[in-house]
Parts: C-alpha cells; structure tokens; sequence
C-alpha cells in the first residue's frame, strides 16, 4: 500500500520522534538538550560506550555517526521490531490517533482475492491434517515418528497427509463449493493441457503447511513417502499469494525471538527448522530449498544484524554458501551481515541435533565464519600465485566481487581489509621465495626487533603499536589517514613502513597490491612480513598457541573490546606521538636559544610550553578514561569479536 506524504506528515507531527526512540535508549545528560529537541545516546544498532546516537526532533531524523544508521519514526520502528513499513505506519497512526484511508478499490480487489485463496489453503490444510490423523495416515504417522518429532510439534506445525488419490483434495474442495479454477490459482490442482479433468497436486506425500508472517496458510511442502520417490520435497507453485523467493519457512513464530535476542539461524530445509524448533531453538526459519534471494536477505535482517546460515559441510553445502555469497554481496549495509556455519561432513541439523543436542549444535554456530572470511577462502582455495598474472587475476576476481557492492561505507571498508590481507599473503609468499630452506623457529628469535641495528628508542614501541593498529585495522588509518602521514617517526624504517601503508590507501583502487610491493628493499620487506605476524600471530612450538606481538603490546585487544574503543586507543597513541615530537621540538628550541635569546624565540618557546601543558593534561584525561573503560571490559563477560 502507498501512503501519501502528508499522511506520514501528519504522524510524524503528533509523535515526537525523540519520545519513540527513548523508550530503547538512556539519553545522555551532558550531551542532550531537550529544549532544543537535541537529544544523544549510545546507539542501540551496535555497541559502542560513548554516544554518537543522535536524535533531532525538529527535523524528525535521527542518524548514528558511529555506524551511520539514520531514519525517522518509521524506520526506526522497522530496524528495531522487525516490521514492514506498512506495518510501521499502521502501527504509529494508531498511536498517534490519525486514521489510515480505506484502500484503492483495485488494491482492495487484490486482497480480497488473496483473502479468498487464503481461506482456500485453509480448508487444505485441515484436509490434510485430518488425512494425517486417519485410517490411511498411517505411513505418514510412522515417518514423522522416525524423524522423532513429537506430538505438540506435529499439532503446532499442522502436519499433514495427502493420500495417494488423483482427486482426494479437488473432491473435498468441490464439497465446500470452491471452484476448480481457484483451486489452481491455489496451486492446489494440476489442469492438463489436453483438456482431461484436473487432479491433486500432491498425492501421497506428507504435508506440511507453508504460512506467511500473519500466520496464514499459503503453501504447502510435501515429502514423499516412497523410498525413491522423486522429488523428494515438492513445494506449492507460485501464486498469488505464495512468492517462494520472498518468504521463509517459519518466519512467523522465529521473528519475535530473533529479534529480541539479534541473532537467527537458517538451515535449508524445513525439517531441520521443525527439528531445531523442537529441540528449543525458536529462532530458526529455512529458505524452502531455493538460492537466497534479496527480498530473503533484506527479510532476514529484520531479525537480526548477522543471521548465521548453516549449510551442511559437504562439497554440495559449500557450493550453497557460495551462490549465497554472491547475493548478499550487493545489498551488504553498515552494520548488516552473515555468518556462516559448516556442520561436519555429511551431518544435516537435524543429524546434529540427535547426536549431540543443542548444545552440539550452538557450539558449531557459536564458530560461524563472517562473510569476509568465507570469500577470502574460496577464492584462495582455487588461486595460484606463482605468476604476476595470477595475482593480478586474484586481485580482480576480489575486486569485481567488491565492487557490486552498493552502500559505499562497507565497499571502501572490504577494499581497505582485502588490500592488507592481500599484502600480507604477497609479503609471505615473496619472503618464503627468497629465504629457502630456512626455519620459521630461527626467525622468531628475532621476531619483533628492529633490523637495522639500531636500539630501540623510548617511541619504538607506540609506533609499532601504532602502525600494528593501522595493519589489524585498515579504516583507522584510512580515517585517520592525513594525521598519520605527517606524524614524525623516530625510527627510520617505521617511517618508511607508514609510507607503504599510506599509499595503499592513497591508491586503493588505482594500483595493484603486488606492483605496490614489489620494488621495496630487504630490510623494508623484512619489517613488512615482521608486521605481518605481530599483527596475524605465528604458532609457537610451545603449547601450540598463537600469539602476537600486537596483542602482547595492547593486551586488551585479546578481549575483544568494542570498535570506539579501540579507535579511542588508536587517538591516544597518535596524541602521544605527538606529545613526545612537541616535547622533541621545544628541547631544540631551549637547547638553541642558550646562545641567542631573542624575543621572537622566547614567544616561541612560550607557546610550545604553554600547548605541551595543554597536550599533557588531555593525554593524562585520555589515559585515566581509557584505563576506567579497560577495567570494565576485563570484568564484562566474554562475548563475540565486533571488530574485524
């Protein structure tokens, strides 16, 4: 249904957004002004500890400028309940008083069409289910009991039977007075082209209904019963009322859930979703046994912000995961993702849940891979890089994948991860090429020390965590990318390193990463592969555990703390960078106007000390801030990573 403009006007009007949105949110006293509609919060879209959740009620908007998140009260309803943007409006002009007009005739013609196959489906069902529960459900009665579903499942899901008859259903429809032709229209009976009387669509099977988000019966799945029986699920064909491409199996009685606890799963076929329900999993819904579709994608993320998609772990569920990728790719959004999760070879939900439970199988999606993750493997599982071409042919087919992409945001973010992640691997490849033969065990006896010989100064290590920072997390450096190119380095080949990176993000997409690496001398290349592995981590002999030089730097990263406040560390460690250069800078000020004082230089050295004071107590702030928000994270329970 369209809704004019001066409809939502008028809802918008009487509802004040910031009202809306606060019964979600804690609004920050320091920050909000509620007399001049100003309000800030931490946004309820992702974590984060300070507020950068922003609302304005005199332009009836709001915007994250965390993770970019923006709307109105619609939107805001739809991102945070899990509701279409009719569902939004009927539900906001009933709060705000303001009446919806009936519909257009022909809209109202429409749906009252959908109604009556609705009702059609419905009479269906009951069919079935009284089928199941007779004389010749029998088979099916059996079947159901070997899947070991129970009997509240099999009521709460409305299984069926159709028997095994050309006209079972066409008959008790004709009884009730449907006519034959809404039958079809039903998908419900099959009309031959040469003019023969129409027969069942299912014969024989066992039923299960297909309903949409309000509940309704709209479809129906059924699995044959006979050992080679073929095909094994046939589902309703489309229809009016049943869009196989837009709906998912179960979406009704999951959306609530998911959405309370942001987090659903999807599995491939409805019986797994019947089992995983059963098993106590409520937020579970299947994608009746076709490729995802957008309409599918977008539908899921109305459920949650990372939907974890579990395929079976064999060669055919890889394949699945794959074509699946190349769907969510284009419509990706901040904030909006996939997980996915590979159950062992030849196990099915369904085999997990009776082998090892629920807790069995939490542990398999509790160890979802993300989607970058998951396009990296493919597409390096299949690449040979011994060839310029090779990688060039790499780095394009990422590229191509990249690039359809539309929400800029994330495209420049999986550019900038893909571009390091891409050095890295051309780094190791090249170093594995020109040192043969030697032992990764003689190289981490020098793991983390300056090659060129000099000693280490009293910046070393906040440049290397710095520039370690910049390598883990690439949208640091490229947000901060202008202050970090005129930050002065101590140590010369940290310099130089900052200025690779920086031109990897100054010629992101005009310059492979193979020609950016490739005429660098070998001191230079071995501090890129010693990066590389503070940054990723090496295996240690000892207890097998891996380990970084990074982490051991800041090890609060080994907690996984929340992105801002990791971009807050980021700031610190440029802000004392920056304090110790000035520091550097006002001691050749003093150390040359021992022989010269002029009034000029004594300016000069006024202000120099008076901003270094100034710099020292926001770095003292910083600090004591950060140790305050450390402390919390350490004692706060373990959860999953939420920076990438």
């Amino acid at each position: 249904m369209r809704f004019d403009n001066r409809l939502l006007d008028e809802i918008r009007t009487r509802l004040t957004l910031s009202d809306l949105v606060g019964r979600r949110v804690t609004w920050d006293r320091r920050k909000t002004q509620p007399g001049k509609g100003d309000y800030w919060a931490c946004c309820p879209f992702h974590q984060e500890k300070s507020p950068s959740f922003h609302v304005d009620d005199r332009r009836n908007r709001y915007k994250c400028f965390g993770c970019g998140a923006s709307g109105d009260h619609f939107t805001f309803l739809c991102e945070t309940e899990g509701l279409s943007f009719p569902e939004a409006v009927e539900r906001l002009a009933e709060q705000a008083g303001v009446a919806l007009p009936a519909p257009d005739p022909q809209a109202a013609r429409r749906e009252k069409k959908r109604a009556g196959l609705a009702d059609i489906c419905e009479m269906a069902a009951q069919f079935f289910q009284g089928e199941f529960a007779g004389p010749r459900g029998g088979e099916a009665r059996a079947y159901a009991q070997k899947r070991g579903l129970s009997a509240e499942t099999l009521r709460e899901f409305r299984f069926g039977f159709a028997p095994d008859s050309r006209d079972g259903l066409k008959s008790y429809l004709a009884a009730r007075e449907v006519p034959e032709a809404a039958m079809i229209e039903a998908g419900l009976v099959i009309r031959p082209d040469d003019g023969r009387p129409g027969y069942d669509r299912f014969r024989g099977r066992l039923m299960i209904p297909i309903q949409d988000e309000r509940g309704r019966v709209v479809a129906f799945g059924g699995r044959t019963l006979l050992p080679d029986g073929q095909p094994k699920y046939l589902n309703s064909p489309e229809t009016p009322l049943f869009h196989k491409g837009a709906m998912l199996f179960n979406a009704h009685r999951a959306r609530e859930s998911a959405f309370k606890a942001s987090e659903a799963v999807v599995v491939e076929g409805y019986l797994d979703a019947i089992a995983l329900f059963q098993a106590g999993l409520p937020n579970v819904v299947a994608s009746l046994g076709t490729a995802f579709t957008e309409d599918q994608i977008l539908r899921l993320w109305k459920f949650a912000p990372e939907p974890v998609i579990c395929f079976d772990g064999d060669a055919a569920g890889v394949s699945a995961a794959h074509r699946a990728i190349d769907r969510i790719f284009p419509v990706l959004r901040s904030g909006y993702s996939f997980q996915f999760c590979f159950l062992p070879d030849g196990m099915d939900p369904d085999d997990l849940i009776k082998q090892r439970g629920l807790e069995g199988f939490a542990e398999q999606t509790g160890a979802a891979q993300a989607l970058f993750d998951v396009v990296w493997d493919r597409e390096i599982s299949v690449a040979r890089l011994d060839t310029p071409e090779r990688k060039a042919a790499l780095e394009k087919r990422f590229d191509d994948l990249i690039g359809t992409i539309r929400d800029e945001r994330v495209r420049r973010r999986y550019q900038l991860d893909l571009k390091f992640k891409l050095s890295n691997l051309f780094f190791e490849q090249a170093r594995q090429n020109r040192r043969q033969g030697k032992k990764d065990q003689a190289e981490s006896q020098s793991f983390g020390k300056p090659r060129e010989g000099v000693s280490e100064s009293d910046d070393f290590g906040n440049e290397r965590l710095v520039l370690g920072l910049c390598m883990r997390f690439p949208h640091l450096l490229d947000r901060y990318y202008e202050r970090l190119a005129r930050l002065p380095f101590e140590n010369e080949l940290h310099s130089r390193f900052r200025d690779v990176i920086c031109r990897i993000i100054d010629q992101i997409e005009a310059t492979p990463v193979a020609d950016l690496t490739s005429d660098y001398d070998e001191p230079l290349r071995d501090l890129m592969y010693e990066m590389m592995l503070e940054t990723i981590g090496f295996q240690q002999q000892k207890h097998g555990a891996v380990f970084s030089l990074l982490n051991h730097r800041f090890p609060l990263l080994k907690s996984n703390p929340p992105e801002d406040f990791v971009e807050a560390a980021f700031l610190h460690f440029l802000d004392v960078l920056e304090l110790n250069a000035l520091e550097d800078e006002l001691s050749g000020e003093l150390s040359t106007s021992d022989d010269q004082l002029d009034e000029h230089s004594w300016q000069r050295i006024q202000a120099l000390s008076q901003d270094l004071s100034r710099r020292r107590e926001e770095c003292a702030r910083e600090e004591a801030e950060l140790a305050e928000r450390a402390k919390k994270i350490r004692s706060a329970p373990p959860a999953a990573a939420v920076v990438h």
